[in-house]
């Protein structure tokens, strides 16, 4: 995704929480059950996911992959709780 489009496009921001809230649902039993307050990176293209205890572990493991690439961070059991970031 490009970074204009992710900063300025309200409905490319959408569809991209949109398509990763598709991976978290997916997921979401088993992530809650095992993960709890975690973090997961999500990247909507491919369906990976990098859980981690905190962002920046989630982040690092993501970003291993997927360098400078936006991802959709959640925290796990709390899905409101989440925020699209570029790898970093």
């Amino acid at each position: 995704m490009d970074i204009v489009a992710m900063h300025k496009d309200k409905k490319a921001q959408a569809e991209f929480a949109r398509r990763a809230m598709q991976v978290y649902e997916a997921h979401r039993a088993e992530w809650e059950a095992q993960y709890a307050g975690h973090i997961v990176a999500i990247d909507v293209d491919s369906g990976d996911f990098f859980i981690g205890p905190t962002l920046g572990k989630a982040n690092d493991l993501a970003y291993a992959k997927y360098p400078d690439k936006w991802v959709y961070f959640v925290r796990i059991g709390e899905p409101e709780r989440a925020i699209a970031l570029r790898t970093w």
